[in-house]
């Protein structure tokens, strides 16, 4: 488990995507899992994520809104005011359902401890989908009355999941509409990114329980090729209506 960070989205995504590298190389045999915040509003967009709305261009570049490519799947997630997990997964379930059910099974035990109860959605998965949270799958979590509250989206490697997922808390409204053109799940005044942060990392025993966890922090070597990395998560401006993913430079599996 490494602690909790707040790093510019293109340093998040290539720490992610370097660790998952490491399960790769065979440099760990257990599961890594993070938790993190981001400075300022951010959008990050699906590995494969085409469809970019022509509005965004205007967020994007009065300062509103910095832009990202994520390694996983799926479509835009706003990040502000909420907290980011990534687990790293060696050797994972390869039924990608079974590895959804699975850590939604951490996630709800920990969010319950909470006062936050959350279940499984029931849509059909939609390719191609913009906004990450305009719907709600088998692989999300939506409160009692519906609310998306946490999405999840994954990217395998050679039998290996990096996992990634939002914990909406308390998103900025404005922002939300102007971006997505809806309405922002109403925000969960009584939670902070550490106290979810906390109360999941508690619900671990859940998942695996015969696991001990242990914190690891990164040596200077390792950043250094975390941020030479970086440039790879990079999205430049003025490309949000392009019909390609490749927006500076995109992020290659």
């Amino acid at each position: 488990m490494l602690p909790m960070l707040e790093l510019e989205g293109p340093e998040q995504m290539a720490l992610d995507a370097w660790l998952l590298d490491q399960c790769v190389l065979g440099r760990c045999d257990s599961p890594v899992i993070r938790f993190y915040t981001w400075p300022g509003p951010w959008l990050s967009l699906g590995h494969h994520q085409q469809r970019q709305p022509q509005h965004w261009d205007h967020a994007i570049a009065n300062g509103s809104v910095q832009r990202v490519r994520r390694p996983s799947g799926g479509g835009a997630v706003l990040h502000d005011h909420g907290l980011t997990y990534a687990l790293i997964w060696p050797s994972a379930p390869r039924a990608r359902r079974e590895a959804y059910l699975r850590t939604s099974q951490w996630l709800i035990s920990g969010c319950a401890r909470l006062g936050l109860e959350l279940q499984p959605g029931q849509a059909a998965a939609e390719a191609g989908a913009v906004n990450c949270f305009a719907s709600s799958t088998a692989a999300d979590l939506v409160d009692a009355l519906g609310h998306k509250r946490i999405g999840s989206a994954q990217f395998w490697r050679r039998g290996h999941l990096l996992q990634h997922g939002e914990v909406l808390i308390n998103p900025a409204t404005r922002l939300w509409s102007d971006l997505f053109e809806s309405s922002a799940p109403p925000p969960l005044h009584q939670l902070t990114p550490e106290a979810v942060c906390t109360a999941l990392t508690d619900a671990l025993p859940t998942l695996w329980p015969d696991m001990a966890w242990e914190n690891h922090e990164l040596t200077a070597s390792h950043w250094q090729e975390v941020k030479q990395q970086s440039a790879d998560y990079r999205v430049c401006s003025g490309a949000s209506s392009s019909s390609s993913p490749d927006a500076c430079i995109d992020a290659t599996a």
